[in-house]
């Protein structure tokens, strides 16, 4: 909703495409409980998805033992990967677009150039105090925003695998070969990939893992909405040859009957 508390034109056009039949003007932590609990008017749901604030995402966390979550989407983040040959105006502007969320959003730089570095730390304080939204993401960056210098590639990847971000951007030379160490909720190689690209025009699904959460969600994707159900059908002469290893496993287990289950059939 924008400040009068009026919900945008675009949501309801493309609910209506998607055929959504229920909305709700609700949010914060309490719109969660209200999800995951039900209240007089909204029938609890099996599932909360989506990005929110830190106070969104810890009350998904929270009722995640009564209803089922996608993953612990919060604040968001970009954190950018480079060395000598990237364009410090690039990064700067990446680092700025992320600002703009608000005043928790994280925008952070990994680089093995100290020129670099000191570049990017000057276009930042020139383009912050002078563009749009500009108290907003200066705000940001003096809380959030953080430049790293490393001595080579190894330990910048360490690094960044620490902080396993949201968005990852690498410029670098050879950024396809950096993909197979890197921990990350999305990567983005090179300087035509910037994060407002993921945002609305690559397909990809713009609601991942935060504050380390990439080390162990995905991005949310279909089959965040749907159940898998595994079904198994054996023959005699299937069972049959699989006996033994039942056998060995059940009485490793202690569980003996698990085996006599097994061959009360033959």
């Amino acid at each position: 909703t924008d400040a009068t508390g009026k919900i945008n034109d675009l949501v309801i056009v493309a609910s209506d495409i998607c055929g959504v039949d229920e909305v709700y003007k609700i949010g914060g932590a309490q719109a969660i409980a209200a999800l995951a609990y039900g209240t007089q008017t909204i029938r609890p749901v099996r599932k909360i998805v989506g990005p929110g604030s830190k106070y969104v995402t810890m009350a998904k966390v929270l009722v995640s033992t009564d209803v089922a979550i996608d993953m612990p989407a919060g604040p968001s983040e970009v954190l950018i990967l480079a060395d000598e040959t990237a364009d410090p105006r690039l990064i700067a502007f990446d680092m700025i677009s992320q600002a703009e969320h608000g005043t928790d959003s994280v925008a952070g730089l990994i680089t093995t150039s100290n020129r670099l570095a000191e570049n990017v730390q000057k276009i930042l304080t020139e383009l912050a105090s002078s563009t749009e939204r500009s108290e907003k993401i200066s705000e940001s960056l003096k809380k959030y925003g953080f430049i790293i210098t490393c001595d080579n590639f190894k330990e910048m990847v360490e690094l960044s695998n620490q902080f396993a971000p949201e968005h990852l951007e690498v410029i670098t030379k050879n950024a396809q070969d950096l993909t197979k160490d890197l921990v990350a909720g999305l990567i983005l190689l090179g300087p035509y990939s910037p994060v407002p690209l993921s945002d609305y025009a690559s397909g990809t699904n713009h609601v991942l893992p935060t504050g380390t959460f990439a080390q162990s969600f995905s991005a949310l994707g279909v089959f965040d909405f749907s159940r898998r159900v595994s079904i198994v059908e054996c023959s005699k002469a299937g069972l049959e040859k699989v006996r033994s290893n039942v056998k060995v496993l059940a009485y490793i287990e202690n569980l003996p009957n698990h085996y006599k289950a097994i061959d009360a059939r033959f």
